[in-house]
């Protein structure tokens, strides 16, 4: 399935029209039909940014984010896979023992939740 036609089923599963979901986000609805029947490729990152934030779809390859995923930790997680797999298979060794070595040090754990 094409980003364009992703994104119109979720705008659709959304709201009750693409007219309504353009409305809200403040985007001319030409502009949003016309992304939509002849491909994404054209708008603006920024655009696609903020329909895939509204919509809670990932604007990498369009699959939902999970429910208490953010946009930012999303970018960021991608981002970070994009240089691990540049990594040969001793980065990749190196890059996960040192890993290891800080999340055993409470300096560097993540607060859970529930501690905040």
């Amino acid at each position: 399935m094409k980003k364009a036609e992703i994104l119109k089923k979720a705008i659709l599963s959304h709201y009750r029209s693409v007219r309504q979901f353009a409305t809200e986000l403040g985007i001319p609805y030409s502009t949003l039909v016309t992304a939509l029947e002849r491909g994404i490729e054209g708008m603006g990152y920024g655009t696609v940014i903020k329909m895939c934030q509204q919509l809670g779809l990932n604007p990498i390859d369009f699959t939902p984010l999970e429910e208490d995923a953010s946009l930012g930790a999303k970018i960021l997680e991608n981002h970070l896979m994009q240089k691990y797999l540049k990594l040969n298979q001793d980065g990749r060794d190196k890059v996960m023992e040192m890993m290891e070595d800080l999340a055993q040090i409470d300096k560097y754990k993540a607060k859970s939740k529930k501690n905040k």
